[in-house]
């Protein structure tokens, strides 16, 4: 299915800029993940239509709608640094190893490990890589390991 808008003269089509208030609201409300993108990538793109958006949030149905409309704005938002330490934060979460087993891991200090987790100091990208991959070896065990199940 495909958003339609209803007794306005635009399409989901033309640019988000050009929906006004009543475009925005039926996105939210009537729109799929490909709308909702549109949308918030236009927002993010241009200051101007953020009074409109924010009108448009007010009225609509659905809160977890606008719930996750305003995350994925948040998101666009971000510097790189704080994705790179969001993401730091949910590899060392998938871990699930202390600091001290991560950081002897990775080949640094608990210390220097916290400063990255706590976004004092952003982290090479080696470091970044280094901890996704350990928590992806931690989520999946070696074949080894599951034939020793047997």
């Amino acid at each position: 299915m495909a958003l339609k808008f209803r007794n306005i003269g635009v399409t989901p089509d033309d640019p988000v800029e050009d929906w006004g208030f009543e475009g925005i609201l039926a996105a939210i409300d009537r729109g799929y993940a490909r709308d909702w993108a549109k949308l918030v990538t236009a927002v993010h793109a241009n200051p101007d239509l953020e009074q409109v958006y924010r009108e448009a949030t007010e009225a609509a149905e659905s809160d977890s709608t606008v719930t996750l409309l305003d995350t994925m704005l948040a998101d666009k938002r971000k510097s790189p640094s704080e994705r790179a330490v969001e993401r730091l934060r949910m590899a060392f979460a998938g871990t699930r190893m202390t600091q001290a087993e991560v950081a002897d891991r990775i080949g640094t200090s608990r210390s220097r490990l916290n400063s990255y987790l706590a976004g004092k100091v952003t982290p090479s990208m080696d470091v970044l890589v280094a901890m996704e991959d350990l928590a992806r070896e931690v989520r999946a065990p070696s074949l080894a390991a599951i034939l020793m199940l047997r």
